[in-house]
């Protein structure tokens, strides 16, 4: 079985440690982890996770945050992988700071980023993975709050909130969605 997981983020160096690249930091935590490298290739570095009988693609686009549907779609079309084995990661401002959301579908609540997934794919009949980061920012700020890095106290319990989004996005692939949901939504 083939599952493709995009985690969301901006390419660059100024993003690498911020709020809205939490998508990026998940996939190379787990590429760290299985010691597997990511790889460039078109719209996005990429790398093959085999798990449990899965082949689990990784895909980091290099596409910058809101056309994010470019890389997905590509990838999508490319590796033959369908709505409901891809599974995108982002950060979200109505979730408290690491929570998990799990959902096979929803709306773009906002995000630029999963809005034009939507527009590039075809509809809101997908699965992601949300991850929360808080709304600690004043009213019309929300932009320079996504781009920010972490607090000092987030980060002291990011990377355990970093591998709760890990096991459950490797048992949506080898459990399914109802399972991870079960699992893992805060």
């Amino acid at each position: 079985m083939k599952y493709l997981i995009i985690g969301l983020g901006n390419p660059g160096v100024e993003y690498e440690l911020t709020r809205h690249n939490i998508g990026f930091l998940i996939l190379d935590r787990l590429a760290e982890q299985k010691k597997i490298a990511f790889q460039q290739g078109r719209y996005g570095n990429w790398t093959l996770l085999k798990y449990r009988g899965r082949s689990i693609y990784l895909l980091k686009p290099t596409t910058f945050m809101n056309l994010s549907g470019r890389a997905v779609h590509y990838w999508m079309q490319d590796l033959k992988v369908t709505k409901p084995n891809t599974l995108v990661i982002t950060d979200d401002l109505a979730l408290p700071y690491g929570k998990l959301r799990m959902r096979p579908k929803g709306s773009a609540g906002g995000h630029n980023g999963l809005k034009n997934i939507e527009e590039l794919i075809g509809g809101q009949d997908y699965p992601r993975l949300r991850f929360g980061v808080g709304d600690n920012f004043n009213p019309g700020r929300q932009i320079d709050y996504v781009l920010s890095t972490f607090s000092q106290k987030e980060i002291e319990t990011l990377v355990s909130e970093i591998d709760s989004a890990i096991d459950s996005l490797l048992t949506f692939c080898t459990q399914g969605i109802e399972n991870a949901m079960n699992q893992f939504n805060g």
